[in-house]
């Protein structure tokens, strides 16, 4: 601990810069004095136009990285639209499955779920020279568009192939990468984290991108991953190999970060057994209560009273002239240690039991002499609580290679190569901490192995995670198993796999419901057979009641757990706006063209488009639940219940308005063209705003 006085003003320089790099992580570059602000980067973040810069640095470069941030930063006028017929319990289901461009897709959701995803997986192309990227041309037109990429698939999504002969090789899958990460970034909770899978062609190039992004300082790994053992294939080493590399929206938020404790390492260290109080007889393991530190807190170095009435202090301490149990002690230096907590915590520990005190010889701590002491103290560590505890995960996975991904499809008879395997996606849930309500996105979503991982995560520990998977509508081979199964494209795939899946985890667990059942019938008739052969005190007639209503009990946590789980999902397209041009740019109509549009909604668009685009623009997540009711003969739908009104109806007039005000909605939206004049318009408005001053109204 530092006891100078600064005695000097504070540094505001060093705090924009700070509040800067918060904003813009990717604008702060180090010089030979410091930290500083890279102004031409920092010019290209807040303009919409490429800014020139010659000046070198330390940073990774490439021809259009500018092109990326403007990419990044423009916004959209495109939207999503619901494709009900391709869902599952639309109205109710939290999931959410989308098909489109992904750079468009991450655009679309920042108001409605900036801060709320609490981890990102994705599992990108990995650019080995055959793999093809998106092109994001975002000056073209459509033809030129066309011109320009080779070729669009039938969603006139754009694709290029990236052969690594290719001069841009790297430079095109870095310019695809750069703003998706730049916009993910922004979706992630503080205590988000995101995983990307990668091969060896791009490791160290998405690694730098996402240093300049995410900050290096956030970084939480690279993490090595067998994918496959064995074969025979590549030059000088056969590629059994993967990684992911792990980053933090902020590092000292992130939490989580413990694995399960290999059972092995359990019965080495949990060796000693309580043999006093109320959890005598339970397994234990000790830890020192004193631990070196580097950042010595003051009020985590005190006295502790042995039980020979002798006071115990950490090493290194100046002795005070007062001694008593929890004096605070000032350090000598900064790197003395201090105990493991305060001396609330430690009392509060001691009450419960969970501290000892243990003679040694050889010991670090003092007494209130300045005397080596003859105790230690530790900390009980209960068998019990060891999932709490857990342990650092490795940075090496061992587990959970491709081929078990091929098994798992192969049981839902999903034809689809090179997926990851679900329980790779659950482990890195389970590691990081995601837990009831939490949202795992995955923007490279491929066969939907994600989605499968959250619902077989959420059946195992009955947790209520939500995901949403983004995926081009990649056209399928004709000469692959996937298009022979009838599969045109990836997110056909996707879908039906999440629909097979949920179906066999619901199986399962209605399975198991039959089995307890039928154990459940068996054990009454055997009741039923003692209760009228042997005396009501009967033991067996007792144990058999108790395994009944042990049964009941398991009987009536799966039937819970099966109305609980979540196997629906909204499947969500992207599309252009549903409104007309003239919506966007009225100055270029002239009067008597307006006319033309007395309805400014394009016409192939229906109250369900309306719905999401609303909902999207208004900061809304698109998995709040949707019902409809009538109000006055109009189909009124209702978003997690009074959060939003929205009739696109026409007719909206002041008696309708009158109903619409006895629900109290915070927010109300219609039609331009609903109402029959402006005059109808303000009247409604006015209207609401007497008779429900909270709710906030607005016309498309």
């Amino acid at each position: 601990m530092n006891d100078k006085l600064d005695l000097s003003t504070p540094d505001w320089v060093n705090q924009n810069i700070q509040k800067i790099a918060e904003l813009f992580p990717n604008c702060v570059t180090e010089t030979a004095e410091g930290k500083a602000i890279d102004f031409d980067l920092l010019k290209q973040e807040l303009n919409h136009q490429v800014v020139e810069g010659t000046k070198e640095r330390y940073r990774l470069e490439w021809p259009g990285k500018r092109e990326a941030i403007v990419t990044a930063n423009l916004p959209t006028t495109n939207t999503l639209r619901p494709v009900r017929e391709d869902s599952v319990d639309f109205d109710t289901t939290e999931n959410l499955y989308i098909e489109g461009d992904n750079l468009e897709v991450l655009k679309l959701l920042q108001e409605s779920y900036l801060g709320k995803i609490k981890m990102i997986y994705i599992d990108p192309p990995y650019n080995t020279g055959k793999d093809f990227v998106y092109k994001d041309n975002f000056t073209s037109d459509t033809a030129k568009l066309k011109l320009d990429s080779g070729f669009t698939d039938e969603y006139n999504n754009r694709l290029i192939a990236n052969p690594d002969t290719s001069g841009r090789y790297h430079s095109d899958w870095l310019s695809m990468m750069y703003p998706r990460i730049k916009l993910s970034r922004n979706l992630l909770t503080d205590e988000g984290v995101i995983f990307i899978s990668i091969g060896n062609d791009e490791l160290s190039n998405i690694t730098k991108l996402c240093d300049e992004i995410y900050g290096e300082v956030n970084r939480i790994g690279i993490v090595g991953r067998i994918a496959k053992a064995g074969g025979n294939k590549g030059k000088f080493y056969s590629p059994n190999i993967e990684f992911l590399i792990v980053y933090a929206k902020i590092i000292d938020k992130a939490n989580g970060f413990r694995d399960e404790m290999d059972p092995e390492l359990v019965k080495k260290v949990y060796t000693q057994i309580e043999t006093n109080g109320e959890k005598k007889g339970k397994i234990y393991r000790s830890m020192g209560l004193y631990q070196s530190s580097l950042d010595a807190r003051a009020n985590q170095r005190y006295f502790i009273e042995a039980p020979d009435g002798s006071l115990l202090i950490p090493p290194g301490t100046a002795l005070p002239n007062i001694l008593k149990e929890g004096e605070q002690i000032k350090p000598s230096n900064k790197d003395d240690g201090v105990w493991r907590w305060t001396f609330e915590r430690y009392l509060k520990e001691k009450e419960n039991g969970n501290i000892e005190f243990k003679k040694s010889k050889n010991n670090v701590l003092i007494d209130e002499n300045g005397n080596p002491s003859k105790w230690n103290i530790y900390t009980k560590i209960w068998l019990e609580d060891r999932e709490e505890e857990g342990q650092l995960p490795n940075d090496f996975i061992t587990k959970f290679e491709n081929r078990h991904s091929a098994k798992e499809l192969n049981e839902i008879n999903i034809p689809f190569d090179y997926a990851k395997p679900s329980h790779l996606i659950k482990y890195l849930a389970n590691i990081c901490g995601t837990k009831n309500n939490d949202i795992i996105l995955d923007f490279f979503s491929g066969s939907a192995t994600t989605a499968h991982a959250v619902m077989q995560l959420n059946m195992e520990d009955n947790g209520n995670r939500k995901y949403i998977c983004v995926q081009l509508p990649e056209v399928t081979d004709e000469n692959s198993e996937a298009y022979k199964a009838g599969y045109k494209n990836i997110c056909e795939i996707g879908k039906e796999r999440i629909r097979r899946a949920a179906k066999k985890i619901k199986d399962g667990i209605e399975q198991e419901i039959e089995l307890i059942h039928n154990k459940a019938d068996l054990l009454r008739e055997q009741w039923n057979h003692e209760y009228n052969m042997v005396s009501k005190e009967s033991e067996k007639l007792k144990m058999l009641q108790i395994n009944l209503f042990e049964l009941d009990g398991q009987l009536e946590a799966l039937q819970t757990k099966l109305a609980k789980l979540d196997t629906g999902f909204r499947v969500y397209r992207l599309d252009t706006s549903n409104m007309q041009d003239v919506y966007y740019k009225p100055q270029d109509y002239k009067q008597e063209t307006l006319e033309l549009f007395a309805d400014n909604v394009k016409p192939d668009r229906n109250a369900d488009d309306l719905l999401a685009q609303v909902m999207l623009d208004w900061g809304l997540p698109l998995s709040l639940k949707i019902g409809q009711i009538t109000v006055a003969g109009k189909q009124v739908f209702k978003v997690a219940e009074d959060s939003l009104l929205a009739c696109f109806d026409s007719g909206i007039d002041e008696n309708f308005a009158k109903e619409i005000a006895k629900l109290k909605p915070l927010r109300v939206v219609f039609k331009d063209a609903s109402f029959k004049d402006d005059t109808a318009k303000e009247n409604v408005r006015q209207l609401l705003k007497q008779l429900s001053p909270e709710t906030e109204m607005k016309v498309i």
